[in-house]
């Protein structure tokens, strides 16, 4: 026995040093603690972004007649698909070339990371590929569903749906390089932290190119004077709003794009008090400003003021204190109460007020960093003319093309009748008389 426990003690003295080099080989929480916590931060903020393509949908489903609800539907599931697929196809790696000339490159497809990769392979001072590419992909939905809604009622479904290809696999993400991807804007010191112009104000760009080609809807502006088309459902609109307030908790917070330490924390719950803030700001904005206008509130654009509140915050929801981010948000609320009649007087028939909320509140939150960031009012302006060239006209030039070749909107019968019929055979309310 005395000769055994000898030999077990020499065996397990022979065993320490490779039991040391086992513990030094594996890290421990410190080294992949903060690539486990940014991981979780993307598939959350993920999984809220996503969930506003249900806002999205069921906004523009409550704005639009009832005759036209089963084609919004049709086109919000339609387009987050097809960004999800040319996203993986080609989307990411343009955005995120890594090394290019600052100005454009094509990427190919995302390879995700490598099933149950081990830590030595992992990407430890950032997240999953996985998780980066899931976080990015769904804000490319929502630059397209910015488009679906301001050009309701009258484009035909399949044209639409060529446009949502080449805007979220070439359109978005080559102009999303120049920022996010360490392009030219980022060098010049461009600051835009989770896309108000990067996203919002490149849908509002791609709607105005679309509503301007399209033209407005039949009666809509008539003998002059601006006729109007009330939506089918407030309550889904509303709904769609309160969605998308809390889709952009995600939007902005995930956009931290790190959660391993107690100051990456800390400023995400700082990030969401903001957003919230700004919301709130827009939409009290539009509910007093409308009464003062009016005489009455108006729901519609007390639902839009909350969500250009938002808008106006996605730029710089991090540094402002709750007091700037009420003034920033409310900013943008007004915003959408005095641009809204300024578009019909245009004659630019933006079914759901995307334009004032996307493009207009979205220029003017990028403006607004300069007051809580390093980032000059000159470099902020660039950033926004050259978001507004590139897009708007790579958009005129799509929807021309499209327009010639397959025509882009419907007869004027089929506008009648309603696109549920028309385009799909189906309507969303068989049982009512059509809206």
């Amino acid at each position: 026995m005395t000769h055994f426990k000898t030999l077990a003690a020499a065996a397990a003295l022979t065993a320490l040093p490779t039991l040391a080099l086992a513990q030094d080989a594996a890290p421990g929480f410190d080294e992949i603690g903060p690539y486990i916590m940014t991981t979780l931060l993307f598939c959350m903020a993920g999984f809220l972004v996503f969930f506003m393509a249900a806002g999205f949908a069921m906004l523009e489903g409550g704005l639009v007649r009832s005759k036209n609800v089963t084609m919004q539907m049709t086109k919000n599931i339609a387009l987050f698909s097809i960004a999800a697929i040319m996203y993986w196809l080609v989307g990411f790696n343009t955005m995120y070339p890594g090394d290019f000339n600052g100005y454009f490159a094509i990427g190919g497809q995302t390879v995700l990371d490598a099933v149950g990769v081990a830590a030595a392979d992992a990407a430890l001072d950032y997240a999953s590929v996985g998780s980066d590419f899931f976080f990015q992909l769904v804000f490319v939905a929502a630059t397209a569903s910015i488009v679906s809604g301001a050009v309701a009622e009258r484009i035909k479904l399949w044209p639409f749906l060529i446009f949502v290809v080449v805007l979220t696999g070439f359109m978005y993400p080559i102009s999303g390089s120049w920022q996010w991807g360490g392009g030219w804007l980022s060098e010049m010191g461009f600051s835009d932290f989770a896309g108000s112009t990067v996203v919002h104000s490149v849908g509002g760009w791609a709607a105005l190119a679309g509503v301007i080609v399209l033209g407005p809807r039949l009666g809509k502006y008539k003998d002059g004077k601006v006729n109007p088309m009330p939506g089918s459902n407030l309550a889904l609109a509303t709904l769609g709003t309160f969605i998308l307030w809390l889709g952009w908790f995600g939007f902005n917070g995930g956009s931290q794009l790190a959660m391993g330490t107690v100051g990456d924390v800390s400023d995400v719950s700082r990030i969401f008090a903001n957003t919230n803030m700004a919301a709130a700001a827009g939409a009290v904005t539009a509910l007093i400003l409308t009464q003062i206008l009016y005489k009455k509130p108006d729901l519609t654009m007390v639902l839009n003021g909350a969500l250009a509140g938002l808008v106006s915050i996605t730029a710089e929801p991090l540094a402002p204190t709750l007091f700037g981010s009420l003034w920033i948000g409310a900013v943008g609320g007004i915003i959408v109460v005095l641009t809204i009649p300024m578009l019909d007087k245009m004659k630019l028939d933006d079914v759901v007020g995307a334009i004032p909320v996307h493009l207009f509140a979205g220029i003017w939150g990028t403006i607004a960093v300069i007051f809580y960031g390093e980032a000059s009012l000159i470099t902020q302006l660039t950033g926004i003319v050259a978001y507004g060239v590139f897009t708007f006209v790579a958009s005129l030039v799509v929807w021309f093309i499209l327009k010639a070749a397959m025509g882009i909107r419907v007869s004027e019968e089929d506008e009648i009748n309603g696109l549920d019929v028309s385009e799909l055979g189906m309507e969303a309310y068989p049982e009512f008389a059509k809206g």
